[in-house]
């Protein structure tokens, strides 16, 4: 297919459903109901986004999402009927970039999937070009969407990202982590604060050990960014 979401659901309605909606926000949309041909799909053909039902018949669902973020980290909106905390946080530790509880609105789906998107082809909203910070060790390009720690490219979600380059635009600002749930995925998000944690967890982890000299927490308050910003 070209280039475009691939839906995995195994509810033949629901599938169809949003396959309509994508359709219509001009999206083009491959759907599945099965967990193995999903990870076929992704390995074989150019996925942009997957929005995928974690309760799959014949594959964890867990296991579709591992293949797309191993996949050149393809972006992941999670829908499921599991609503409990614990689910959400296994989700987004797992690479997640966004989580929908089902029932769900469609319109709502789509605007998560845009959201995604928008965050993984930078905001408009950002300044162009590279930056660097810590002196050198840095480097964030805005316009190439990479991100380089000590010569070593970052592999990151959309949303990871959203939260460096926030963090990164005002070196030495405190983000709160409502702030961050809002600037990074553009609404309010029920359990924000844990599903930031997470994210920042995972981000630390890639940037190895100087993760927490990157990021730094400040108790009670949320995140900032170590490094300053060279001239």
């Amino acid at each position: 297919m070209a280039e475009g979401v691939l839906v995995v659901e195994d509810e033949k309605e629901i599938r169809d459903l949003l396959r309509r909606y994508l359709e219509r926000a001009g999206h083009v949309v491959v759907t599945t109901g099965s967990g193995a041909e999903a990870i076929r799909l992704i390995s074989e053909h150019a996925v942009r986004l997957v929005v995928l039902d974690l309760g799959l018949p014949d594959v964890d669902g867990m296991e579709v999402l591992r293949a797309a973020r191993a996949d050149g980290g393809i972006p992941v909106v999670v829908l499921t009927a599991r609503s409990a905390v614990e689910d959400r946080i296994r989700g987004l530790e797992s690479g997640a970039d966004d989580y929908v509880t089902k029932p769900f609105s469609p319109t709502e789906v789509v605007l998560r999937v845009q959201a995604v998107l928008n965050r993984m082809e930078g905001g408009a909203d950002r300044p162009a070009g590279a930056a660097r910070y810590g002196g050198g060790r840095l480097r964030v390009d805005e316009t190439r969407h990479e991100a380089v720690l000590d010569g070593v490219p970052l592999d990151l979600t959309p949303t990871e990202w959203g939260i460096l380059t926030t963090l990164a635009a005002v070196p030495g600002r405190v983000y709160s982590r409502y702030e961050l749930v809002n600037r990074v995925r553009g609404y309010e998000f029920a359990g924000y604060e844990r599903t930031i944690d997470s994210h920042v967890k995972n981000l630390r982890q890639k940037l190895g050990p100087a993760g927490h000299a990157v990021i730094e927490t400040v108790l009670g308050v949320g995140y900032r960014l170590g490094f300053t910003r060279d001239p």
